[in-house]
């Protein structure tokens, strides 16, 4: 039997996709001409390509362990760029850890299963391949094998994945292996991002939080809007279907169309259109754009605000929206929940303060987080339950090196802070360069100018188009960064959507009001306030805990580190300070003090003395050391917790 043949049975037992994939017929194929096999002294097939050799042409299985052996020590999944003949992914299986192949021809990996014998490689470990295309695959290779290391009982959660990249296939085609990289970069720097969003706003958060907490007693959430494009809110929908008689049911049953407008550049290309879009579609803005509406006399159904800031709740400025319902979580900046919008609901809390506050007196319901306010944006138009979502200003990108839609108050304020040494042109100088700037894919197959933030964004964006494949996104003049998943549309198709704006506004009307009437029915009222009280009762009470707590943690500490202590001695410290960590452990607020506790890296920047204990010999002071840089930092975010 062919090494094909033996290769062929585990492709049909478990890798039945990629089996397709290898005999389709396409772009991603390397020419015959191109390819030589050769035997090396060892007895093993090497390659080469036109005329550069992809493997050792001595000892290619030895060349390979090589290569692997520079990811040993390594935890994350292992990326095989260029897979060739598979010796270095061969080699890098011994380490039990997930591999994804990727490959740009699907010829030359269908000749390696043709040469070699990878029934075993194939069957005993977790492999996953990106196969030719653009390589977009890669962002939801990594997400899949992430989970897959995070559930290994050695392994952390979030390993960095470790690449071994095959030089020769990676110079002959280095613009699309360039791109690939690009993309295991970005999904790289997910959790540095977010651990720079958490040192930097992490505080402002949760005085905000404080302020709004009645906010989550008052307001109802979002969970009450799902399924309004689609007609089944309060009721049971495929009942409704199965009795519909009459040509208004059976259009009503079509759910509707939703619109995302984010903030791009590219949005004012739709400004001819927006008396088409209102009428076809339920409209969804966040608040960078709500102004963009305003001005141009179309007030969108809903608008979405997240962000904490200050200078971020400018955006509503002077946007007197009457007709607009506000979705907000719960810790944007506090004068934003008293604007004169026709309603407020809001999104689960992302933040330990705001969920156990939600979690016992009135759950929200979740949105996605992926960092800007047009992905929570998106995930509330899917939550609406539409067929269609048509999106327009979402660039991720800085084409023709504009930042922002005209009008936008980025603009606004760089013009009126401008100055003679300080001029516009500095402005979007610094906003085009701060963000780590380069060039990537556009939807239009040239280059665009982005950055590592809104580059991050975009592998959002692919991975819930993945995850919601029954959910048609359609861009309109498509201008920014290339997103897999996005379809281009052009204004014909979009046009040919009939026009739906009575029937949405008696939808939403509709919904409104039965909302109203079962969220403040009077004893629905009493009950949740009741919760209320008794939630921010146990709340102070476990911060209040976890603060005595942990200044008595830090005060044990402090004055062992000042006498000299027996063995004895030492033991009933460590074990009084094990029995305060105990009691902080068991407290059902720690995550909300937690939450505000110093980074890791703050704590191994301050453990130098620590750490010099240790090496002297001295662990029980080195302990005592670490255990009142703890124990004081707990006290001190369990007491700004609660200011």
């Amino acid at each position: 039997m062919s090494f094909w043949e033996i290769n062929k049975k585990v492709l049909i037992e478990q890798y039945g996709g990629l089996l397709d994939e290898l005999t389709l017929e396409g772009d991603d194929i390397l020419p015959p001409e191109d390819i030589k096999i050769e035997t090396a002294p060892t007895g093993e097939p090497s390659l080469s390509i036109r005329g550069i050799h992809v493997h050792s042409p001595r000892d290619p299985a030895r060349e390979g362990q090589r290569l692997a052996e520079t990811v040993k020590e390594e935890k994350g999944p292992v990326v095989i760029l260029g897979f060739g003949l598979g010796y270095a992914a061969q080699a890098a299986a011994v380490f039990g850890r997930p591999i994804i192949i990727v490959e740009k021809y699907r010829n030359l990996l269908r000749m390696a299963l043709e040469l070699r014998d990878f029934s075993e490689f194939l069957s005993k470990n977790r492999i996953m391949f990106v196969i030719g295309g653009t390589g977009d695959g890669i962002t939801g290779a990594l997400d899949i094998t992430d989970e897959l290391v995070s559930t290994d009982e050695s392994a952390d959660k979030k390993n960095a994945p470790s690449v071994i990249r095959n030089r020769a296939l990676a110079g002959l085609d280095e613009q699309w292996y360039k791109q690939v990289e690009d993309k295991i970069r970005t999904w790289t720097m997910r959790d540095e991002v977010n651990m720079a969003t958490l040192k930097r706003f992490g505080r402002r958060w949760v005085r905000n939080l404080s302020r709004n907490m009645n906010a989550i007693r008052d307001y109802p959430g979002i969970s009450q809007l799902e399924g309004l494009a689609a007609g089944n809110v309060g009721e049971d929908f495929t009942q409704r279907r199965e009795n519909a008689k009459d040509a208004e049911n059976k259009l009503k049953e079509n759910p509707l169309p939703v619109f995302l407008a984010a903030a791009g550049p590219s949005l004012d290309r739709i400004k001819p259109l927006l008396r088409d879009i209102y009428n076809r579609c339920i409209v969804v803005a966040v608040d960078t754009n709500l102004r963009f509406f305003t001005k141009n006399g179309i007030e969108p159904d809903f608008v979405l605000t997240v962000d904490p800031q200050f200078w971020n709740s400018r955006h509503l400025d002077r946007c007197i929206c009457e007709r607009t319902a506000l979705i907000a979580e719960s810790a944007v900046y506090p004068p934003v929940l008293n604007l004169p919008f026709k309603n407020i609901f809001l999104c689960g809390s992302l933040f330990p303060l705001g969920t156990f506050i939600e979690k016992q007196v009135d759950p929200k319901g979740r949105l996605g987080a992926g960092g800007s306010v047009a992905t929570t944006a998106w995930d509330f138009a899917r939550m609406l339950n539409g067929d269609e979502i048509w999106i327009a200003g979402l660039d991720l990108s800085f084409p023709g090196l504009k930042t922002h839609f005209r009008g936008a108050r980025f603009e606004e304020r760089s013009n009126s802070e401008s100055g003679r040494f300080n001029p516009v042109e500095k402005w979007v100088l610094r906003a085009l360069r701060d963000g780590f700037p380069f060039k990537a894919r556009s939807a239009r197959g040239e280059q665009v100018l982005t950055d590592r933030r809104l580059s991050l964004y975009a592998v959002w964006f692919e991975n819930q188009f993945r995850l919601h494949p029954t959910v048609k996104n359609y861009g309109l003049f498509q201008d920014g960064l290339a997103i897999a998943g996005l379809q281009t549309a052009d204004t014909e198709k979009f046009l040919a959507l009939p026009e739906r704006r009575v029937e949405i506004d008696r939808r939403i009307k509709e919904t409104f009001a039965q909302i109203e009437k079962d969220f403040h029915d009077p004893e629905k009222t009493r009950q949740r306030a009741q919760r209320y009280e008794n939630a921010v009762s146990g709340l102070k009470r476990g911060i209040g805990s976890i603060k005595r707590a942990a200044q008595e943690g830090a005060s044990i500490a402090r004055n062992a580190l000042k006498r000299e202590l027996n063995p004895q001695q030492q033991n009933r410290v460590l074990k009084e300070l094990d029995e305060i960590t105990r009691r902080i452990a068991e407290s059902e607020v720690k995550e909300v003090a937690g939450f505000l506790y110093p980074p890791v890296e703050a704590e191994k920047e301050g453990s130098a003395e620590s750490r010099s204990q240790a090496e002297k010999g001295d662990p029980f002071r080195a302990y005592l050391q670490s255990s009142v840089k703890l124990f004081s930092g707990l006290a001190e975010a369990a007491d700004e917790a609660w200011k």
